[in-house]
């Protein structure tokens, strides 16, 4: 091989001469698993051990380009931040009570090291009051759009992780980003209420079934699981339906489990670095919110690229595997 390529992977050129989409399956048995053989679980890991796969994943990450493209993410999605939350606003606005957009800031504050969160809520603000009389039909509609722009982005990363052809027309891509959006927003409303009902919801049915505290205190802790899970979910959402590929799992996958704990431990070591060891504001001065803010966008995109080259290097060792079992025997002579 004359390219410092690893061995098994695609070249730009092959990745878009094959595709599976529509229903059509890929013969390339490296790229797509066979849909007829049975669901084995991915958490077999394919038949490779951890070190294998762990070797196959840094390999994948080089030839595909994924650190460019978490950067690249990262800056669509700094465009499309304000757009989704402006979206998050309106529909946040519907919802009787408490101020759901506060307690939605207060939890990304928890997240975001300090310069960013701020620079997010203040710049919300403003976009906010200037906007106000505006956010109903075509100003939801736009900001819908904006914030869809960032799921597109995460598509063609993510068909690049998965080595498959899109060929999906434009509208249909951006229809499907919408609903994707949509159902994010969904599952940060779900949480949202959980989080500021919570409490409430857990006294209301600790009444009704006649149980003591200790259920509502349950209750409460539980809720932070639940959380866990709606970002679980979330994720799982983006790896089956953002690729031109529609996955073969239905079940909580390696890669996606790998997204989550990689995204909230970096953001935690991102917000204790700033705290305890770095000093944005005296290196970048009035814009080190903005370089922080782009810095977690970047470690987001790596964690969930990570995770996605996690499952396409556990469903190519699956699919070659089956391709093995399946084989006639050779012939002698």
């Amino acid at each position: 091989m004359k390219s410092g390529r690893p061995t098994g992977f695609l070249d730009a050129s092959e990745v878009f001469r094959v595709y599976h989409c529509a229903g059509t399956v890929n013969p390339d048995p490296r790229l797509v698993a066979d849909e007829r053989r049975p669901s084995v679980s991915p958490w077999r890991l394919g038949g490779l051990s951890a070190a294998t796969l762990a070797r196959r994943v840094y390999d994948g990450l080089w030839a595909h380009d994924l650190f460019d493209r978490a950067a690249s993410l990262s800056y669509y999605f700094l465009f499309a931040l304000f757009p989704a939350l402006l979206f998050l606003t309106a529909i946040l606005g519907l919802v009787p009570g408490p101020k759901l957009m506060d307690h939605l800031l207060d939890y990304i504050a928890r997240v975001l090291p300090a310069d960013a969160a701020s620079l997010l809520s203040k710049t919300l603000g403003e976009v906010v009051k200037g906007a106000r009389g505006s956010l109903v039909s075509l100003g939801v509609l736009g900001a819908l759009w904006g914030a869809s722009s960032g799921m597109v982005s995460i598509s063609h990363a993510l068909n690049v992780a998965f080595e498959v052809r899109d060929t999906r027309t434009w509208w249909r891509h951006r229809l499907e980003a919408i609903g994707l959006t949509v159902w994010f927003s969904g599952l940060t409303i779900m949480a949202l209420l959980l989080f500021v009902f919570g409490e409430r919801i857990g006294e209301a049915v600790a009444r009704g079934l006649g149980v003591g505290a200790a259920f509502t205190r349950s209750w409460n802790v539980g809720r932070w699981p639940a959380l866990t899970l709606c970002a679980l979910i979330g994720i799982m959402l983006v790896y089956q339906l953002a690729p031109a590929a529609r996955q073969h799992w239905r079940r909580i996958t390696p890669g996606a489990s790998f997204a989550l704990v990689g995204w909230l431990v970096a953001s935690f070591a991102l917000r204790l670095y700033v705290t305890y060891l770095g000093n944005y504001n005296a290196t970048y001065g009035s814009i080190g919110g903005v370089i922080l803010l782009m810095l977690w966008f970047y470690l987001s995109s790596l964690a969930l690229l990570v995770g996605a080259e996690i499952n396409s290097q556990i469903q190519r060792a699956e699919t070659e595997a089956y391709a093995r079992r399946e084989a006639p025997p050779a012939r002698g002579g």
